[in-house]
């Protein structure tokens, strides 16, 4: 006979009776309330999408229809002639595609100095970038159009492209950060090769930081497109203004508010939303991930 030792059946504790019902009713719960809020915020969206379908005296009917019976697709075409959309948009897009090559690759390069390249008073930079993203933008307005217009520049793109350049200060911080999450050994590896810094920085360190300089143009080019105070300022001329200035002006161009072609006015407006729309669904998962980058930097700090 023959002695064997067997393993002892480990029982697993049943659960307790409600915990199964109150964790399927914390999750319904909270599938309600992420679906009713993502209701709330596209509402306005799809009620702008069902008013450039209508004809203009569908959109004053009561009760109000939300899905037009008839699709009214010309409104596109006749409200984007209404305001010389085309021009416009051309304009538009020059100067927020320049603004964004300049504001990254400005903002990349400083980054990088600050970061990977020790000198006196390298803290104290830092300091002053970051401190300045506490003064308002409303604060320089002044001074910069009398500099503006003294160099003659009112009236031109160059007040609108020129200051993108000299770097944003919240790109600045958020690439510095990124960099500094990335190992000194990679330097010291490239420099005993012989490599220069620009060498360094072109050929490591651009394809290491693609969700940062990702992150930067998604959020340069969409702030430069949206942007309506700028060319409110120094734009005269109506052939050199940008969208924001033409749809701002779109309503004000007829009598009233009962006169107002409002569906040709909100298909102008989903054309003049759809640059920044599809920029951002085509890098979101890089987006997310340079905003990540702060947060895990900031963390390690």
């Amino acid at each position: 006979m023959s002695l064997s030792i067997g393993k002892t059946n480990e029982v697993t504790p049943a659960p307790k009776k409600g915990v199964m019902p109150a964790k399927l009713a914390g999750n319904t719960l909270w599938y309600i309330v992420v679906i009713g809020l993502s209701i709330a915020m596209l509402f306005p969206l799809l009620w702008m999408i069902t008013i450039a379908l209508k004809s203009n005296n569908d959109i004053y009917k009561i009760p109000p229809e939300f899905w037009p019976k008839e699709f009214h697709l010309e409104n596109f075409l006749l409200g984007a002639q209404s305001i010389n959309f085309g021009q416009l948009f051309l304009n538009t897009a020059t100067i927020s595609i320049v603004n964004t090559l300049g504001s990254v690759m400005s903002s990349m390069l400083v980054g990088y100095g600050l970061s990977r390249i020790r000198f006196p008073g390298r803290k104290l930079w830092f300091y002053l970038f970051v401190g300045s993203m506490m003064l308002p933008g409303i604060v320089g307005l002044i001074p910069l159009f009398h500099l503006y217009s003294d160099i003659g520049w009112y009236d031109t793109w160059f007040p609108l492209i020129a200051p993108a350049f000299f770097g944003n200060p919240f790109y600045i911080f958020l690439a510095r950060q990124y960099y500094m999450s990335i190992p000194t050994s990679l330097d010291e590896a490239a420099r005993i090769d012989g490599a220069s810094h620009w060498t360094i920085f072109t050929r490591i360190m651009v394809p290491l930081t693609r969700p940062v300089w990702i992150t930067m143009i998604i959020m340069s080019f969409t702030a430069s497109w949206n942007d309506y105070l700028n060319p409110l300022v120094y734009l005269y001329t109506d052939s050199k203004w940008t969208l924001s200035l033409g749809m701002a002006t779109f309503a004000g161009s007829f009598a009233g508010v009962a006169t107002t072609k409002w569906n040709y006015y909100m298909a102008s407006n989903l054309l003049y939303m759809l640059p920044p729309l599809i920029i951002f669904f085509i890098a979101q998962r890089y987006f997310m991930q340079g905003l990540g980058s702060l947060g895990n930097s900031a963390r390690e700090k």
